[in-house]
């Protein structure tokens, strides 16, 4: 059984591990919210500590804390997060209480009782921690940290990972054609570096999209405190806060133009979350295509082959699937979902104060993370590797029909939908047909029905 140690706040005392870093908010919010067993993101955590890392800082150039107390929370801090135990010591559930207050005050003791060892005597997790800030301001700062950080470090050079590969492949496939298809069904050619580029010029037009979601994140809600008005802190010290924060993490941060907006919303999450969904929508694209492609090998399209990375099947020899693509799909619709939560959280602004901060955190940062991973697995196991088979893909390509639709400026479209009809019914190629059915010389045909030339457009 382990050893018990007696801790106090202003609800009263109640114990809690001997071992343990945090005090008794911590353990009443371990008691109160057994939900899921899921801890906030460690993002977040790490977004927290930055948060009353260079909040010291700030308080001690604006001459609010006594320098001693506020180097021993700022090494508190630096300690922590080089700690590869870290997590251990937040131990709180996603769903708490609305404000996050539960993970904010867990924070602060962790902090406190390392603080308290460096200095020597006692740091309060309240007075020194916690100077100047409330949960209020503190977790939707940590939401536009962790969340903006995670998308310019994980997700846009994941992303840009991709369209390099797809891009790198597409090149490599510019001089091979394959039948096109509309509701499933054959159309008119295309090149395969064309299909690829499709999928490029898609993440291209995210990744823009990002930069805008991710740049709404760079104003943050530290300084308003409790309900917007900056009680309790220094009038310079949000601005101070920003800039020792950007410094400190790379990225741009800046006090918010609007701290009420800030604390009773949550726009900008809900807008990132939005143009996550989207890179989700494309993935899910690439994902279905990449499937079409490669399904068979013999009763399917069998245009591609995927690199063979596992057995397919407990019970048929031989079988291999599209384990990639389908991994890729589930994180899509797992982020889509995400978006959903998201949505609602962003509604449960109540006058000034959003109530469901901390599931909207562990949302955003999920779906980060899920996408910046699937987009490494997408471009190095599946697109980089796949193969084409050539013979097959033409084949298919030079038995089209559809090849018709360039004689209709010249036979016009009912006559090359009778060609067409005829070819589909004796399973002939399409020159054969238009041959026998028009006065148009063989070589001409040949040239109009150049499935590669028809790829380039105009007439």
């Amino acid at each position: 059984m382990k050893k018990k140690r007696i801790v106090k706040d202003s609800m009263g005392e109640l114990q809690v591990d001997e071992g343990v870093l945090y005090g008794a908010q911590t353990q009443r919010a371990v008691e109160n919210f057994p939900v899921s067993g899921r801890k906030m993101p460690e993002l977040f955590i790490r977004a927290l500590i930055q948060i009353k890392k260079n909040a010291a800082l700030a308080n001690k150039k604006l001459d609010c804390l006594d320098n001693m107390v506020a180097d021993a929370v700022f090494a508190a801090c630096e300690q922590l997060l080089v700690d590869d135990g870290l997590m251990s010591n937040f131990p709180v559930d996603v769903f708490q209480t609305g404000s996050g207050t539960s993970s904010n005050m867990n924070a602060n003791e962790v902090i406190a009782a390392i603080a308290t060892g460096i200095l020597g005597e006692s740091v309060d997790p309240n007075d020194h921690v916690n100077f100047g800030q409330s949960s209020n301001d503190v977790i939707p700062t940590a939401i536009h940290i962790s969340a903006r950080f995670a998308v310019e470090k994980q997700l846009k050079p994941s992303l840009q990972h991709l369209v390099q590969v797809i891009e790198t492949k597409a090149d490599s496939l510019s001089g091979i054609c394959k039948t096109g298809r509309t509701h499933l069904m054959d159309a008119m050619p295309v090149r395969m570096d064309q299909t690829l580029l499709g999928w490029a010029g898609q993440l291209r037009g995210v990744l823009n999209m990002l930069d805008s979601a991710s740049s709404s994140l760079r104003g943050i809600a530290l300084g308003g405190t409790a309900v917007g008005t900056g009680i309790n802190t220094h009038r310079d010290f949000s601005a101070t806060f920003s800039s020792l924060l950007s410094t400190d993490l790379g990225v741009e941060f800046s006090s918010g133009d609007n701290l009420f907006a800030l604390m009773g919303a949550q726009d900008p999450a809900v807008a990132l979350s939005g143009q996550l969904k989207s890179v989700a929508v494309v993935f899910m694209k690439i994902a279905n295509d990449l499937r079409w492609m490669n399904s068979g090998p013999l009763a399917g399209l069998g245009e591609i082959s995927l690199q063979a990375l596992q057995p397919g099947s407990s019970i048929m020899p031989g079988k291999v699937n599209p384990v990639i693509p389908e991994s890729v799909a589930m994180v899509a619709a797992e982020v889509i979902g995400n978006d959903a939560t998201v949505t609602i959280a962003g509604q449960s602004g109540n006058f000034e104060l959003n109530v469901m901060l901390p599931i909207i955190a562990d949302k955003l940062i999920a779906s980060v993370l899920l996408l910046s991973n699937s987009a490494h697995l997408l471009a190095d196991k599946a697109i980089s590797t796949f193969t084409v088979n050539v013979q097959k893909m033409e084949a298919a390509l030079h038995k089209n029909p559809i090849l018709v639709t360039a004689l209709n400026p010249i036979i016009g479209y009912a006559q090359a939908a009778e060609i067409a009809k005829e070819a589909y019914r004796t399973n002939r190629a399409i020159l054969d047909v238009a041959e026998e059915n028009t006065d148009i010389p063989r070589a001409k045909l040949e040239a109009l029905l150049d499935p590669t030339k028809l790829t380039e457009g105009g007439l």
